[in-house]
């Protein structure tokens, strides 16, 4: 059913009038490639890229693939500090929900790029891998079964631009690269510097950030340097609960007790990037990360009285030791760090780098505020949760040459390469009382049988061919083989051409088959813990046990190892630069997937299989686990247009217009395991389904202008986020959510040579979303009543204001 906003809202507009709108825009209001790039003095608006080629000087206007450049000043453009946040403002094709009451989920929330998994998007830094987050979304938020990169551990401060190639490249970088790949490229050199402070809140006088972040580089003798980057931020929790109407009896009957909104998080990073000329052959570089984010998000509220089990129409007082009720705290503590170095340079006409790459995210949960229940008045309040732990180490070795061709207009670029990597990952368990009996209430710790270490190693190899085989067209190839020790081998290929008609207008396309190997979480994720579910129309608590695949309890239910995702990508754009001020593209792609790995549904268990595995010695009455469940296939187009005015002066106005409109489909289904169709259970659910294709926003359109002049500099950034649904099992209960419009505004000014000051209002006419309905209990009797779905989230309009300054 649709919903009407609760707040004030602009009128829907249908997604044809956008899209043709749009399309009007990009050949007569030209625009941006989402970054309001420096222009040369003499030259174009492009860049050189590093990201999905290996050939020299390649800019953007002559790649094969669709890539956007984020420069500093556009991360910097919007009041968020928080990396996901900022691209999903930038990127058209990039989404990041922002997840409360999802457990572990309100401190690591993934971003997802053309509506598909978060981990389908391959992450890396100066073109190095990054690893995974330790994090499962196991709940209900988008990218639920996803272990994807944690993108907020990385700060602003340290970065130079981001390259963000929309396309499918498995044969050039490996698993994962589905969707695409995100290359963050950090901040260098020994000159130059800036240290800038901010603060910020929302309407409601919430949510209150206080930042400071900055950037020093340093010479290392006469050949090399060192950049260290910081950023430390205090931000507090906001809160659009409802008052608590559920029980007159409730001592706070009527008051706010739930807390609904962004946790309370603390992140602190150091960034260090370096280099070091030995010869006029060999350089030595290095780069690394050492950060802690501590996270303080709410569970549900737990009322201080619960019916009698004795008599359902009486009530008891849940624990003396909260006699009005509590609300229990998820406090986590993320530790992030990495190092990178290697040896790069030239020998025999071949440019190489040989590297080695360590990394590691650590999660630790602990509980307070809330009890174990079954350890009545003795039941201590704080609880030691466990933890949660991905490594990864890569070595790399890669080289490329030009060769000269004689029938080609150009060299063709020659690459190869070698890569070894291994993952671990490991459960810690908690202390006793967080585990014993029903658990702590809010989080169950993880228990000793959940606890252990699992790795794997893999090995590839590649090779490249890129090549202008004549002055209108160009092309390339990519081939892929990579062997993992735990599922065995696959192998990738990519082929993609373009041909320019005139010096203005190109047309632009790949072919390409990719894979993901089920991530190690994925595999050996267990933990049994408590669960709200829908049953009935009531929500209620139900012990949910979380299984590994290979363990007995997961093979009682059906469960089978997991299989790669195999993917085939394709696409076609063209490319429109009739001036040097005015770019635009249009690219369609689709992306089929093959064995994608769902988290199955919450599987509630009859008398039988509960007996099974409490036989087991795992007392459940629901069970879950991962599975390759459905071929999917994904649809979409981007729109990106930039222009440029150049006023008098070095006055100018940058414009930009992008679209993005997606649709995922499900091909097929996998055959539901017979030991669940005889007691009438379904493995993939209504609901996992359309998660995965409708619960993302249709389309998203976006209008940004950038006005200079003199020292003064105003930014505007109008967004449409397209309708979504947030399903249910039952249809009747799904909520479809109207169009959303948001705008951003913001000015500077510089002081002198060295300083700059920022005010900006984000969400300016103060959007929300519309409400949750009541319907099945899905918002909590009012008190959740926001959907933690929302594209850009539920926290209304917000100002702040940054001091900066620069040398």
């Amino acid at each position: 059913m649709s919903s009407s906003t609760a707040r004030s809202q602009l009128p829907a507009l249908p997604v044809k009038t956008v899209l043709a709108a749009s399309l009007i825009a990009c050949f007569s209001l030209p625009m941006h490639v989402q970054a309001q790039q420096e222009l040369p003095a003499e030259g174009e608006l492009q860049s050189v890229v590093v990201t999905g080629t290996f050939a020299k000087n390649r800019r953007t206007i002559d790649s094969e693939s669709p890539i956007d450049i984020l420069t500093s000043r556009d991360l910097q453009s919007t009041g968020s500090g928080e990396l996901a946040t900022v691209l999903a403002r930038l990127l058209p094709s990039l989404n990041f929900a922002r997840a409360t009451g999802a457990d572990a989920s309100d401190a690591v929330r993934p971003a997802q790029l053309r509506g598909l998994s978060p981990d389908q998007t391959l992450v890396l830094v100066n073109g190095k891998r990054r690893y995974t987050s330790a994090v499962v979304n196991v709940n209900g938020s988008l990218g639920r079964g996803s272990a994807p990169v944690d993108l907020n551990a990385i700060p602003l401060a340290a970065i130079d631009h981001v390259e963000v190639l929309r396309d499918g490249a498995a044969a050039q970088y490996g698993s994962d690269a589905i969707a695409g790949v995100i290359n963050i490229i950090l901040k260098k050199g020994a000159a130059g510097g800036d240290i800038e402070v901010g603060y910020g809140q929302t309407q409601e006088r919430d949510g209150k950030q206080k930042s400071i972040k900055g950037s020093a580089g340093f010479a290392l003798g006469d050949d090399g340097w060192v950049r260290v980057s910081a950023e430390v931020a205090e931000r507090d929790p906001t809160n659009r609960a409802g008052a608590d109407f559920r029980n007159p009896l409730e001592p706070r009957y009527g008051k706010v007790n739930q807390r609904y909104g962004d946790p309370e998080s603390k992140p602190a990073t150091v960034f260090i990037n370096s280099e070091y000329h030995i010869n006029d052959d060999v350089d030595w570089y290095a780069f690394g990360n050492y950060g802690k984010r501590d996270t303080s998000a709410a569970a549900t509220w737990r009322t201080a009285l619960i019916a009698d089990p004795n008599n359902s129409k009486l009530f008891v007082q849940r624990t003396p030791l909260f006699p009005e009720g509590f609300l229990p705290l998820q406090n986590s503590t993320l530790t992030d760090q990495s190092i990178v170095t290697g040896l790069r340079g030239e020998a025999a006409g071949w440019r190489w780098d040989a590297s080695i790459n360590y990394g590691s995210n650590k999660f630790e949960l602990d509980l307070d505020n809330t009890v174990n229940q079954s350890l009545g008045a003795a039941s201590p309040t704080h609880f030691y949760a466990g933890s949660l732990k991905n490594e990864q180490t890569v070595l790399n070795l890669d080289a490329a040459r030009e060769f000269p061709v004689s029938y080609f207009t150009g060299p063709l670029t020659v690459a190869v390469g070698a890569e070894a990597r291994h993952e671990k990952y490991s459960i810690g368990a908690g202390d006793a009382a967080s585990y014993t009996g029903g658990g702590s209430q809010g989080f169950a710790g993880f228990r000793p049988a959940n606890a252990g270490s699992h790795s794997r190693h893999n090995e590839s190899i590649y090779v490249n061919l890129e090549a202008e085989a004549t002055k209108n067209l160009s092309g390339g190839v990519a081939l892929r083989h990579e062997r993992y020790s735990d599922f065995g081998s696959t192998t990738s290929a990519k082929g993609s051409a373009r041909y320019s008609f005139t010096d203005a207008l190109s047309l632009r396309g790949t072919v390409s088959s990719g894979f993901r190997a089920p991530s190690l979480a994925q595999q050996y994720y267990t933990i049994t813990t408590t669960n709200f579910q829908v049953i009935n129309g009531n929500n209620t608590a139900i012990e949910t046990g979380t299984f590994a695949v290979n363990t007995p309890q997961a093979r009682s239910l059906g469960a089978q190892d997991l299989k790669p995702e195999k993917a085939r990508n394709y696409s076609l754009g063209l490319q429109f630069q009739p001036t040097r001020n005015f770019t635009t593209t249009v690219d369609a792609y689709r992306i089929d997937i093959d064995n994608r790995i769902l988290f199955s549904a919450n599987l509630v268990l009859n008398n039988a299989l509960k007996n099974i595995l409490a036989a087991q010695g795992t007392p459940v009455g629901s069970g879950r686990y991962f599975t390759n469940a459905v071929d999917t296939r994904t649809e979409g187009v981007d729109i990106v247009s930039t222009y440029r005015i150049d006023l008098q002066e070095k006055d100018r106005l940058d414009l930009t217009v992008a679209y993005n409109h997606n649709k995922s489909t499900v091909q097929k289904i996998a055959d539901n395991p017979a030991i669940l169709t005889a007691n009438n259970l379904k493995l993939i659910d209504r609901q996992s389904i359309d998660r995965i294709t409708v619960a993302s926003p249709k389309d998203k359109f976006s209008l940004a202008a950038d006005y200079g002049f003199g020292i003064w500099n105003v930014h505007g950034l109008v967004t449409r986020y397209g309708s979504f649904t947030v399903p249910q099992n039952d249809v009747k209960l799904d909520q479809t959510y109207d169009p959303q419009w948001v705008l951003d505004v913001s000015g500077s000014v510089k002081l002198g040579k060295n300083w700059r000051l920022v005010a900006g209002i984000d969400n300016v006419t103060n959007r929300y979303p519309a409400q949750v309905t009541s319907n099945g209990n899905l918002n909590v009797n009012g008190t959740q009543p926001y959907s933690i779905f929302a594209p850009n989230g539920f926290n209304g309009r917000y100002y702040y204001a940054k001091a900066g300054y620069s040398w």
